[in-house]
């Protein structure tokens, strides 16, 4: 696959239309799903990609299909569900899943496209919306050896790092781990932020004292612009998506028997401000609604 393609997106949302962006500057041929929860996509129609009304038209105009829905109900929902993308396939088209799902249903969900003649490989992407434009996204691939292989020229249109973590399965699997320590993460440090406004710790001390120490990282600095200005721009992801992230990882811990104490009480902390109405709230302002407690 390293020549063009014909490429269908189904989810041009806030890291779907970066991929779509990517892939047409590569020089693919895009079609996507016409959906209310798309991106504007004025831009990617100006560069060539046509709009389509149901995911079996996008099926039946692509070699390559990739889905950058929600979680595992929506990726079920739009493979299988009447006009749904296994009505249009074609006999070894490849399916790339790079949303967040559940690894069990990964893997029922490549049986059932393989029935139907399709190829399938969980492609679940790390980063952020600013990254996918950029086309400078990370990959965590779940695949054969020869899929992978096959499909790794398409992948880097969109993606700065790739990581082929084993069978179907195994990238959701390592996208459930990644964030449940960086949610974790953002857990325990919104907690520490608001207890250290209340001991009286001015940010930029508080800040200057993780930064050097065993604080610092990627995710410090995704919410230090929310510390320092209440600016919630660098962790575009909301508290729907959180409580959604770390419960499919506990799912899976449960699955497999690991201990998961800690998560649990992270998937707890979760669940209350969403249940309390901020779902759509974007992550950092966590710090804001724990202060308030």
């Amino acid at each position: 696959m390293n020549g063009s393609c014909n490429v269908g997106l189904i989810g041009v949302g806030l890291m779907g239309h970066g991929i779509g962006r990517n892939l047409l500057r590569h020089g693919h041929m895009l079609s996507f799903l016409d959906h209310p929860g798309n991106q504007p996509v004025d831009d990617l129609i100006g560069e060539s990609a046509v709009s389509k009304q149901s995911a079996r038209e996008v099926a039946e105009a692509s070699e390559v299909v990739i889905l950058c829905v929600t979680g595992t109900p929506q990726v079920e929902a739009v493979l299988f569900e009447p006009d749904g993308v296994l009505e249009g396939l074609k006999q070894g088209a490849i399916v790339i899943d790079c949303s967040t799902a559940i690894p069990s249903s990964t893997v029922a969900i490549a049986e059932r496209v393989a029935e139907r003649g399709g190829r399938f490989l969980d492609a679940a992407m790390t980063r952020t919306p600013k990254e996918a434009e950029e086309g400078r996204l990370n990959l965590l691939v779940g695949a054969s050896d020869e899929l992978f292989a096959e499909v790794r020229p398409l992948l880097e249109s969109f993606a700065e790092h790739i990581v082929h973590g084993g069978p179907v399965g195994a990238g959701h699997k390592l996208k459930l781990l990644h964030n449940y320590v960086s949610l974790g993460f953002t857990a325990v440090l919104a907690e520490a932020t608001a207890t250290a406004r209340r001991a009286g710790i001015a940010d930029d001390a508080f800040l200057e004292v993780l930064g050097n120490g065993g604080g610092g990282g990627v995710i410090l600095e995704r919410l230090r612009p929310f510390i320092t200005s209440e600016d919630p721009s660098g962790f575009r992801f909301s508290l729907a998506n959180t409580l959604k992230d770390v419960g499919y990882y506990n799912a899976m811990a449960e699955d497999l028997g690991a201990s998961r104490e800690v998560a649990g009480a992270i998937e707890t902390l979760y669940r209350e401000v969403n249940e309390a109405g901020h779902g759509e709230t974007l992550v950092p302002a966590l710090i804001a609604i724990l202060e308030k407690r």
